[in-house]
């Protein structure tokens, strides 16, 4: 089954979340410890959409932990077993949410290094001296280099911002090569990749595929479903130049989509460090003490369908790192790469 994005992917999984609700009876929980513990393995254990990836026996795990619930287990030392046992996931898409904390597995980004200083990025490359707009910014670096921040996805990204930028750097400064820089973006909106994605083709494009799950298994899921993008219409400015995409660990959800898509296209390359995986869609239910639960529950694939979940490679050849030390001295080492290979391209190119 084919479908564009985004809004028949809301849609379509709207309706699988109501199909997935409808497959399972819902047993009741006491409002207790041991109710609650056991809400959240069963509620985890029938939709979480990643076990079989990450070889985790849930009903194994979840025994283990629940030996520490008593009757007597108050509310704080409840909320730290469970968060305990959720962070088994290694997933920074599962949240257990009360009204006191928040869980959150910070593991797939604080163990690795960061690759990025936003101080040195605005001091020694953009001399503070830059354009913003919708969250944006961008600036003309020298040799004809097109420069756009984008440091989260968090508010959308608007058509009429993206037609400023790509006038100002395309149509008014004639831009040779574009750098898009995300590093440090963590996600939020998914339409933020349609709106992107859009400005650099120029015809459909397959984004990948979505599951849903159809039992309890961990390997119980549909046939896959195709999404797919569309260009921007032709009242918009595109850029179909060469494009280089700078990433780092911290690069997740929807920014991690964006980069899977954007790696498939035969203009760009991925620059940076691996990024940071989280690429199931969320699932949001709720323990009978009020507490919210909410973890990934259909898995996204990239357009050969191999899982995102785990993170976006670079492109070959350019991967590279900057170290704290160099930041801290003015140096970035990923944008200097970047920068180099379109010194070297536009020098050949004019011989």
């Amino acid at each position: 089954m084919k479908f564009s994005f985004p809004g028949s992917l809301y849609l379509l999984f709207a309706l699988l979340t109501m199909m997935v609700q409808g497959c399972h009876d819902v047993p009741e929980y006491k409002d207790d410890p041991l109710g609650n513990f056991d809400a959240l393995c069963d509620i985890v254990g029938a939709r979480y959409c990643y076990f079989k990836e990450k070889g985790i026996d849930w009903k194994e795990v979840s025994s283990r932990y629940r030996a520490r619930v008593s009757p007597e287990t108050d509310q704080l030392e409840l909320f730290s077993i469970m968060s305990e046992l959720l962070d088994e996931l290694e997933d920074g898409h599962v949240n257990l949410s009360s009204r006191f904390s928040t869980s959150y597995y910070r593991k797939w980004w604080s163990d690795y290094p960061q690759d990025f200083n936003l101080r040195t990025l605005q001091q020694y490359y953009l001399d503070f001296d830059y354009m913003q707009v919708n969250g944006l910014s961008y600036k003309m670096l020298p040799d004809s280099i097109g420069y756009i921040y984008c440091p989260s996805f968090s508010n959308q990204i608007s058509e009429s911002s993206l037609d400023y930028v790509f006038a100002v750097l395309y149509g008014v400064q004639k831009a040779k090569g574009m750098i898009i820089d995300i590093r440090n973006n963590g996600g939020g909106l998914l339409t933020n990749i349609n709106t992107l994605v859009g400005r650099f083709i120029d015809g459909k494009v397959c984004g990948g595929y979505i599951r849903h799950k159809t039992g309890p298994e961990p390997d119980a899921f549909s046939e896959p479903y195709e999404f797919s993008y569309e260009p921007a219409s032709e009242n918009h400015i595109r850029y179909l130049g060469p494009i280089i995409v700078l990433t780092n660990r911290s690069c997740f959800s929807a920014a991690n989509n964006f980069v899977a898509v954007m790696k498939q296209l035969p203009n760009v390359r991925i620059c940076g460090a691996r990024t940071g995986g989280g690429g199931g869609l969320p699932f949001s239910s709720e323990l009978p003490n009020g507490w919210a639960i909410r973890f990934s529950a259909c898995p996204l694939t990239d357009n050969e369908d191999h899982p995102t979940e785990f993170g976006i490679d670079p492109s070959p050849g350019y991967e590279v790192h900057a170290s704290d030390e160099e930041l801290a001295k003015g140096k970035d080492a990923i944008l200097d790469f970047a920068i180099d290979v379109y010194r070297k391209a536009f020098e050949a190119a004019d011989k």
